[in-house]
């Protein structure tokens, strides 16, 4: 049997080009001592992968010229040669952009497809549910009464988050997202109090009609307007957590930042940017809470799912584009 993966060919300037890229069909691999053989069913595809397709310093190492690439994944095991892990049991790792990993036992973390359906494990109970939830409760400091802003409000991340606010308490969660169906979904769905269409207009003049007594905490995805919104709206001591800067992934030149920084003085704001590594002391906790309001159905959550291998390039260039609601997923 053979193997197809994804390689990165060169580093894209700008929006990614299909040439950058190449489905390769490659050996399959072979599980070396204390390693696993898992054949993907699911994998994520996320904005932060953008960065480690450039050489530019950055927290986590750029993908490498002519290799596979990486990015969450859940599967069956077919093979093993570890202690701890069976074969048919199912995992979630970190080689995604491929059919077939060799997985280092220690690194996999088991999974229970009976607890909650697979692909769950890589969005609201997985990585980005965390990010949500670390971001909000740990990096913004939330607290039960304050007023929420979220951009990209209907992505993975953002949509987890608005929730857990309304869960925890908010006195108002605003969202902002890109089409008026996803506005839709955030206040009849999610539970929003007030959702604005980012391309109808100012976001500025949005936001100031959606929070007319302003926004305690503000979860950014997106950056650049939004950013500059958020603080133009600001309370004292008021929150800012940077989870994401989608707005700016594909410049080729530095994009500029907000005109009104000086007004954090007179709010006395903070500004701290979110890494979910940072926070993987937090998982039991996050587990424990959340996935009980996920198996309720308090805590919703959409996904987009795209078929096959050879459309996960597509898959990760939708999710730059905001073509999904929810999390993005490539089903094998």
């Amino acid at each position: 049997m053979s193997n197809r993966e994804w390689h990165l060919l060169s580093r894209p300037v700008g929006w990614p080009k299909d040439e950058d890229f190449a489905l390769v069909e490659a050996e399959m691999p072979t599980p070396g001592e204390g390693q696993v053989l898992v054949r993907n069913k699911y994998l994520s595809v996320d904005p932060y992968m953008r960065g480690r397709m450039s050489d530019a310093k950055s927290y986590v190492a750029p993908f490498e010229l002519g290799k596979v690439m990486q990015g969450g994944a859940v599967g069956e095991v077919v093979e093993s040669n570890a202690e701890g892990i069976a074969v048919g049991d199912h995992v979630l790792h970190f080689f995604g952009w491929r059919e077939f990993a060799a997985v280092d036992a220690k690194t996999a973390v088991k999974v229970d497809p009976q607890a909650a359906p697979l692909s769950t494990y890589l969005g609201v109970l997985g990585m980005t549910g965390l990010t949500a939830y670390a971001g909000l409760l740990r990096t913004a400091s939330f607290k039960e009464g304050d007023s929420v802003f979220v951009s990209g409000a209907a992505g993975a991340v953002g949509s987890q988050v608005g929730q857990i606010a309304k869960l925890k308490g908010a006195s108002r969660v605003i969202g902002s997202a890109g089409s008026d169906e996803k506005v839709k979904l955030l206040v009849e769905e999610y539970g929003f109090d007030a959702a604005f269409n980012y391309k109808n207009g100012s976001v500025s003049e949005q936001l100031r009609e959606a929070a007319p007594d302003g926004v305690d905490v503000y979860f950014d995805n997106v950056g650049g307007d939004h950013l500059e919104a958020a603080i133009g709206q600001l309370n004292v001591h008021g929150r800012i957590a940077i989870c994401g800067m989608i707005s700016v992934y594909n410049n080729t030149e530095p994009a500029p930042g907000p005109k009104n920084l000086a007004r954090l003085i007179a709010t006395r704001g903070r500004v701290e940017g979110l890494l979910v590594g940072d926070h993987y002391d937090l998982q039991p906790q996050f587990v424990q809470e959340v996935g009980p309001w996920v198996a309720s159905g308090r805590l919703k959550y959409r996904e987009t799912v795209v078929e096959g291998i050879e459309n996960n390039l597509e898959a990760f260039l939708g999710v730059l584009r905001g073509d999904n609601t929810g999390k993005m997923i490539v089903k094998l």
